[in-house]
This record gives structure tokens, sequence and C-alpha cells, in this order.
């Protein structure tokens, strides 16, 4: 295998990890949005379903930039918890700061993901992949901060 071979391999693993949190990020973000009560209920339930949306509208651009390099994509729940880093939250009962905390954390870390992946783009020469985590990036770094601000 030729090192361009290996770079588009380990942009594809990384798309595929990025795909896993993506899912993850989302599914977190709807439990949240499913859960939240108390004073902040009404704007953070509008909130968390709002940045869910936008979370999910992600998995299909990276499942497809997997395939338009010649990859395989995640195929089952099984393969997602398999390559997510995004913690599992099971608890329904923590308090809406924790919620917004929680996920103030998973999205800069999944910031931290999508340069990691960009970085590997940039060596693969793929510069459609490159240049479009620069969107994925910036819709991150908003939730992120939205989050952030609420955070008490």
């Amino acid at each position: 295998m030729t090192s361009k071979d290996n770079s588009k391999a380990a942009l594809i693993d990384s798309l595929n990890g990025l795909l896993a949190d993506t899912f993850a990020l989302y599914v977190k973000t709807k439990n949240f949005h499913w859960h939240v009560r108390g004073p902040q209920f009404h704007d953070l339930h509008l909130l968390f379903d709002a940045q869910a949306t936008e979370v999910f509208a992600l998995t299909d651009l990276i499942a497809e930039r997997v395939r338009k390099l010649g990859g395989t994509t995640l195929t089952s729940i099984g393969a997602i918890a398999a390559k997510t880093t995004i913690a599992n939250e099971d608890d329904t009962s923590l308090d809406a700061q924790a919620m917004v905390k929680a996920l103030f954390d998973d999205n800069t870390a999944y910031v931290a993901t999508l340069k990691a992946t960009k970085e590997l783009a940039g060596e693969a020469g793929d510069n459609a992949t490159d240049g479009i985590i620069d969107d994925w990036t910036d819709q991150a770094e908003q939730r992120a901060w939205f989050l952030r601000e609420i955070i008490a």
C-alpha cells in the first residue's frame, strides 16, 4: 500500500469515527430534548431539538464522503457503538445544567475530532472533505457557543 493509499484509508477510518460520533451526539441531544425539565424547559427543549436536527443532517453528508472516497460506512448500532467517543448518558434524571454541560463538552470534543479529520483530509489530498469540514466545524462551534452561554 502506498503512502497515499494509507492516507486515504486513515481518512476513511476517521470519517467513520466522525460518523459514529455524529450519530451518538444526535441520540444524546435528542435524549436530553425528551428528558429536560425545570425552569428552562421550554427554551432548552427547543434548543436541543434544533441542535439534534442540525447534527442528524450531517450523518448523510459524512457517510457519502466515505462512499465517494471508495470506503464503506458504518452498518449498525453496534458499529456506531464500537467507534464513537461520545459517552452514553442513560440517566434521565439529570438536571438541565448537567445536560447543557455534557452537550457543551461533547460538541467541543466533536470540534477537535473535526479538526483532526480535516488534517487527515489534507494529508490525503482530499480538497472536498477538507473544505466541507470547515462548515461542519463552524456549526459545531456555534452549538458549543450557545451551550457555553447557558452554563451557569
